[in-house]
């Protein structure tokens, strides 16, 4: 029996292209000037620390940015990032995307007693922001928990095992929902009940059930 529904968030409650064309983009764009204007600050610093001792301004900004252009799952990067969309999102420079199914399915599962779950690449941090700030306003009261790659690897069994521990549930009573077929593997190995997100249709042959949309989910 499904108790808990694990969602990731890019390709899945929101598009693709938003995270990738609207705010990596913008996080490389302000880095520059955000590093300089809060360089000193303990928060800064410490994510400057884990490049190693005395970094330069001028490493730390190339460093970033490389990261950036290679989409590299960084934790100092997914912290430095979470960051600056913070000051985006406060600002309203920065609206999270939530396709229309995903929100009144989430709603509606959240009404029905389901427990809401986020696993994403990007720090809890973001997540947060991210839901706190979209067109249909704070969404986060909906979720009752947010994991980052700081529980491990998507692609790795073991991160699964460990989100179901933390919550208390059996990984049994999961169902997770991703547009990555390998983390459906993963999270199936550790017990969980999957189903693959292809909003664009061209995923075909997967093994895995499929949906187009959150309306389609089966619950």
């Amino acid at each position: 029996m499904i108790k808990a529904i694990l969602t990731d968030i890019e390709g899945t409650t929101s598009s693709l292209s938003y995270v990738k064309d609207v705010m990596f983009p913008y996080s490389r764009a302000r880095l520059e000037s955000f590093l300089k204007e809060h360089w000193h600050e303990e928060r800064i610093k410490k994510i400057i620390q884990s490049l190693g001792d005395d970094v330069s301004f001028e490493y730390a900004v190339q460093t970033f940015k490389d990261w950036i252009e290679k989409d590299l799952k960084e934790p100092a990067l997914k912290e430095l990032q979470g960051h600056i969309w913070e000051e985006g999102f406060l600002k309203g420079e920065l609206k999270g995307h939530v396709y229309e199914d995903a929100y009144r399915k989430l709603k509606e599962w959240n009404e029905k007693g389901y427990r809401l779950y986020v696993y994403s690449s990007g720090s809890v941090k973001a997540q947060k922001l991210f839901f706190g700030h979209t067109e249909y306003g704070d969404l986060t009261s909906l979720f009752s928990g947010f994991f980052d790659t700081s529980v491990g690897n998507k692609r790795q069994k073991d991160s699964y095992l460990r989100i179901a521990q933390s919550v208390g549930f059996e990984p049994e009573s999961f169902l997770f929902l991703s547009d990555v077929e390998e983390e459906l593997e993963a999270s199936e190995l550790a017990g969980m009940k999957v189903i693959l997100v292809d909003r664009e249709g061209l995923k075909s042959g997967s093994r895995h059930k499929t949906v187009r949309n959150f309306y389609q989910v089966p619950l």
